[in-house]
């Protein structure tokens, strides 16, 4: 547990507004834990101040590349804590590990590193030849810790098999929703979106969202394309539609309009994601790389929508919570991922209460 005494974060990029499920996870991560704790964060510049309403920013770390090796960061960051009288430091991913102990070892302060995946698993599964030095860092960094917040207990678990780490300094944090309970609105958000992209009401609304300059959610628009919507097309008694949300899709897929006459419909960037979770009957989640938990699927279940995701793509959720809410296929099973959807489109099935209780940011800042 967070002492009630002053709690400072460091993030190390822009984040607010936030434009990405990383950027968003955080966001909300430190606007809940405000309310629960008095809270600064010492951040890049660029951040749009005004929407941190429950703590101060402090915009010390520049901007550029350099800020990682910025020497003068040690001096700056440690005469902040002192004079602000701060207990603990939350560092958001594990890059700035060098600077965290060299004030640790001037302050004394209690150091939390906030991890968003298994940073150098993430890196391997992309095929970067140097993730086996951030292993060697990201272990070191782990291991001289008071603490480290971990977004899965898969992740949590194999870090402290593999790194002998001790379990009561490893703590679940997972990325959250701002939702208490299901929403009871599903249905009016269906109508504005069958309206807004001429959806048939008798079409069932399929969704995937992510940001597509990101290849794993390339890749998962291409299994949907490719591998899923033509064993879909064969379901003559099957009438829906696939909304494709995101921006960044690269300009050779030309936004997806030869899928067009094949039920997909591209949307591209929207600015109410949640309207277009609430009007989903499923969300498909054939994402197989790219490690840590995946945002949208979170959001999704917490707004109702059942999710058929592939074990890759399932991975860090907390599945006894989800009921039946997250249906889960092997890796490129694609026959399975379809049969799946066919047998999920029509139930209308609750989010459990327990998966509140694991997923919404009010409960998982009062556990910090």
């Amino acid at each position: 547990m967070l002492p009630k005494k002053k709690v400072l974060d460091v993030m190390p990029y822009a984040y607010l507004p936030y434009r990405s499920g990383g950027q968003k996870s955080i966001a909300q991560f430190l606007e809940y834990l405000g309310h629960e704790v008095d809270l600064s964060v010492i951040t890049v510049t660029g951040n749009d101040e005004k929407l941190a309403t429950s703590y101060c920013i402090n915009a010390m770390l520049g901007q550029g590349a350099s800020r990682y090796y910025n020497y003068s960061l040690i001096k700056k960051i440690t005469a902040f804590i002192k004079e602000e009288d701060i207990g603990t430091v939350i560092w958001e991913h594990p890059y700035y590990a060098w600077l965290a102990f060299a004030v640790k070892k001037r302050t004394g302060v209690k150091t939390i590193f906030h991890t968003h995946n298994i940073e150098y698993l993430r890196f391997k599964s992309l095929g970067r030849w140097w993730w086996w030095i951030l292993k060697k860092y990201e272990c070191w960094a782990f291991k001289k810790a008071d603490a480290v917040f971990f977004i899965s207990p898969e992740e949590r678990a194999y870090i402290i098999k593999e790194w002998k780490l001790a379990p009561d300094k490893c703590l679940n944090v997972p990325f959250g929703v701002p939702v208490k309970k299901f929403p009871t609105d599903k249905a009016e958000c269906q109508n504005k979106i069958t309206t807004l992209h001429y959806v048939a009401m008798d079409e069932k609304i399929f969704l995937f969202n992510g940001a597509l300059d990101y290849a794993p959610n390339i890749a998962a628009v291409k299994y949907i394309t490719d591998n899923i919507n033509p064993l879909l097309l064969q379901e003559t008694s099957l009438k829906y539609k696939i909304i494709i949300c995101g921006k960044g899709l690269p300009a050779e897929m030309n936004e997806l309009k030869a899928f067009a006459d094949k039920n997909i419909i591209y949307a591209g960037f929207v600015n109410d994601i949640e309207l277009y979770f609430k009007a989903a009957d499923l969300f498909l989640n054939p994402v197989q790389t790219g490690g840590g938990i995946k945002t949208k699927m979170v959001e999704s279940i917490a707004f109702g929508t059942t999710v058929i995701a592939t074990e890759s793509g399932a991975a860090g959720i907390i599945k006894e919570a989800c009921g039946e809410k997250l249906i889960v296929v092997a890796d490129n099973d694609w026959k399975g991922f379809t049969e799946a959807v066919l047998l999920n489109a029509n139930k209308n099935t609750i989010t459990p209460d327990d998966y509140y209780n694991n997923y919404y940011w009010g409960e998982i800042a009062k556990k910090c």
